[in-house]
């Protein structure tokens, strides 16, 4: 009993001598442990007479409650030295010029449609957007196309599985069903682009699966073909940078459109170099027309009263004739050498068109 003392003050001497938190554990073992000196002195409690074992049960208990408070409270020390010595070691001097890093390059893609809706947009034309999977009607029905055209064919289009109805969803095969949204629920004046992403079931070296396209419509009671030749003529000389380039208009039949016409500008081959702007060859870059009547009729428009016209253009296709991409499939092979030798390290010419969305499934 005299040496309880002795004992307590060779514990906390103990304690807060000890370097570290191993050390402090070692010390709660020797003492509170299941051999430890406290815990044994606790266990020759019921050796003792019991008028001794009430005395000493009470200087036991208080020896381990100090003994146990003296090593929580040299532990939060121990932790606290130890979270100050990691900051120490572990500081990063922010003064230090950052690593290099690649920069990133933007997409020819996003380039070029960029380059698009920035043309059209000083001409007023605003952006519409609508959905990738699309109903028949919007796609084919609506805009003439017959049943028996090849376009409605699986071997040319993507059809998802029939619906309870038996209707099948398509994933679009141009962005055209958004120009018949658009008719369907504003009044004309229409003046819109539409660029997104198109699929179809090809694929070689002009031909991708999933490709992009901008489409343009104009519906007013006095647009005729004059103001469509106007506007593509512009277009082409703006987006290639050639102000003498010469523009062809050949034509042509779509089921949208009559009359229609291919869009041809000029070129030259010579040399196996395609120059354009210079030569007597021509290479074809998109398609036009008047808005067929039967097309507004389907759109509640009256084509006695509204006309228009309606142009479209494959983004991958231009893309690939200004900036002299020879292959179409190399715009997705996500090659970060492809990129950074075809990419841009900022739009040469911002957006200056507002976008709208037409909703429906996608």
């Amino acid at each position: 009993m005299e040496n309880i003392d002795a004992l307590k003050d060779e514990v906390a001497g103990a304690i807060d001598g000890a370097a570290d938190l191993n050390a402090l554990e070692n010390i709660r073992i020797a003492e509170l442990g299941k051999s430890g000196r406290i815990t044994s002195l606790m266990k020759s409690l019921g050796q003792m007479a019991p008028e001794e074992r009430k005395e000493a049960g009470q200087r036991f208990n208080a020896l381990k409650n100090t003994v146990a408070k003296l090593i929580d409270a040299r532990k939060i020390v121990l932790e606290e030295a130890g979270i100050d010595a990691r900051l120490i070691e572990e500081k990063i001097d922010v003064t230090l010029p950052a690593r290099p890093e690649i920069q990133g390059a933007i997409h020819p893609i996003s380039q070029t449609i960029d380059e698009v809706i920035s043309i059209f947009g000083e001409m007023g034309f605003r952006v519409a957007e609508g959905p990738d999977i699309e109903e028949d009607w919007y796609n084919f029905t609506a805009l003439n196309i017959p049943l028996d055209h090849p376009a409605r064919q699986e071997h040319d289009t993507f059809y998802l599985n029939a619906e309870k109805d038996g209707q099948r969803m398509v994933l679009r095969t141009h962005t055209s069903p958004v120009q018949i949204r658009t008719m369907q629920v504003q009044e004309p004046p229409i003046r819109i682009i539409v660029p997104g992403r198109t699929y179809r079931c090809d694929h070689d070296a002009t031909h991708s699966p999933m490709f992009h396209q901008v489409e343009g419509l104009v519906i007013d009671k006095s647009t005729h073909m004059g103001h469509l030749k106007g506007c593509l003529i512009e277009f082409c000389r703006a987006f290639f940078g050639v102000d003498d380039l010469r523009v062809r208009f050949r034509p042509s039949y779509f089921p949208f459109t009559e009359p229609s016409a291919e869009v041809d500008i000029g070129c030259s081959f010579e040399g196996g170099t395609l120059k354009i702007g210079h030569g007597d060859d021509w290479l074809e870059i998109l398609g036009s027309g008047m808005v067929n009547p039967k097309v507004l009729e389907n759109c509640g428009l009256d084509p006695t009263v509204y006309q228009g016209f309606a142009f479209g253009v494959g983004i991958e296709r231009i893309a690939m004739l200004k900036y002299g991409i020879p292959d179409l499939r190399t715009f997705y092979d996500s090659d970060l050498r492809w990129l950074r030798h075809y990419g841009f390290q900022s739009l040469d010419v911002p957006s200056m068109v507002g976008r709208s969305s037409l909703g429906g499934a996608s």
